[in-house]
């Protein structure tokens, strides 16, 4: 909680750093990696960074905790920070890098507010951050813990035993950990994070969720990706995480929808497989929106699965499907000629729109905001 005197200056000044976020997070990243180039090279994804994507979220996120900070300072918006610990513990984030972030943070704001930064604001938005790092790193630490692994220490060497073609860009890879021990547990829905070496000797990371035991499915886009396609083959060995996620399935017995886009489809993938191995007797609704059917991975997958429910359905719908097709299920995902329950849980992954979409819908047919999760892939620019 912050001090009652901090809490008024960061009140009364979050307007000013609100409307110059976007301007001091581009100078913040500039000054870290001219600092710690290896940073740039070894840990943080340069194709978000050259599209805006991480500084726009980081800015996003920074608003958004301080905001909520000084409108309820009884309520941590443990939510946010859950997600961002589980993708820092994916990564190997130490509480010593957060000292780093806080030097040239606050010297990327120094510079950009310049003489309307007062000695008093500057304390109240330190007092800001290492609230939020404190409570991050409080997070990361539990995570750790409860992976079995030391600070930081997530990585492991593991061994591709096998390689499938989903559709023409979409790739499942199959892993076990090299040195013969047992893959570590993971609950449907989390992900891992994926390291590569690259031509260039940088060691970029990407998370990949979890399609099913060991396997992980990467879809043809960016460097990282790119490189899994065109270079890694059974035999191989990759940098792997352990798994992490805060978007996973719930225990409960009540109904639930999974809607997906495009390669969103992995993790539901991963959550039907689960249902079906312990024969759920749940009411199961899967939406897929896709191009078509020749871009649809786990196509196969999706109809295998829910014929083995008791109580599963699936709706899919083209953009432009490949021979005839219901003329209901031409175009984007539409939920209204879908029977869905009020006390739904619902998951959501896909591109941004799409889950706002759905969101809205099921929002408007009484399922409870609380109820509806959303898995991104990426920087979480939801809050942007």
């Amino acid at each position: 909680m912050l001090s009652e005197k901090s809490a008024r200056t960061v009140r009364a000044t979050l307007p000013a750093v609100g409307g110059a976020i976007g301007e001091i997070t581009p100078r913040f990243y500039d000054r870290l990696f001219a600092a710690h180039p290896a940073l740039l090279r070894d840990l943080f994804n340069r194709g978000n960074q050259a599209n805006g994507a991480q500084r726009q979220a980081l800015g996003a996120a920074i608003v958004a905790f301080a905001t909520a900070t000084v409108s309820d300072p009884d309520v941590r918006p443990d939510a946010m920070l859950t997600r961002i610990a589980h993708k820092h513990a994916s990564l190997g984030i130490t509480p010593g890098q957060y000292r780093i972030v806080h030097q040239h943070l606050f010297e990327a704001i120094a510079e950009v507010l310049g003489d309307s930064l007062t000695a008093e604001a500057a304390a109240a938005w330190d007092e800001v951050y290492w609230l939020l790092a404190n409570a991050l790193i409080a997070i990361e630490n539990r995570l750790y813990d409860s992976t079995g692994v030391l600070l930081g220490d997530t990585w492991r060497d593991y061994r591709v035993t096998g390689r499938h073609a989903e559709t023409a860009d979409v790739a499942t890879f199959t892993v076990e950990p090299a040195n013969g021990a047992p893959l570590p547990p993971a609950r449907p829905g989390q992900f891992v994070s994926v390291q590569v070496q690259l031509t260039d000797g940088a060691r970029q990371i990407r998370q990949y969720s979890l399609c099913g035991r060991g396997q992980f499915a990467v879809k043809r886009a960016g460097e990282v990706s790119g490189h899994l396609h065109d270079r890694v083959r059974p035999g191989d060995t990759l940098r792997v995480s352990a798994p992490f996620g805060d978007v996973t399935l719930d225990d409960g017995c009540g109904p639930l929808l999974l809607a997906s886009a495009g390669i969103g489809c992995t993790p539901m993938t991963g959550m039907l497989a689960h249902l079906a191995a312990v024969s759920s007797p749940r009411r199961i609704i899967a939406v897929h929106a896709d191009r078509s059917q020749a871009t649809h991975a786990f196509r196969a997958n999706l109809e295998q699965l829910t014929r083995k429910l008791d109580d599963a359905c699936a709706h899919v719908f083209y953009e432009c499907p490949d021979g005839d097709w219901p003329p209901d299920r031409i175009g984007l995902a539409d939920l209204s000629g879908i029977a869905i329950a009020a006390d739904t849980t619902a998951y959501l992954c896909g591109p941004l729109p799409f889950m706002r979409a759905v969101r809205t819908q099921l929002l408007e047919r009484g399922v409870g905001a609380a109820d509806i999760h959303y898995e991104v892939f990426g920087p979480d620019l939801w809050l942007a």
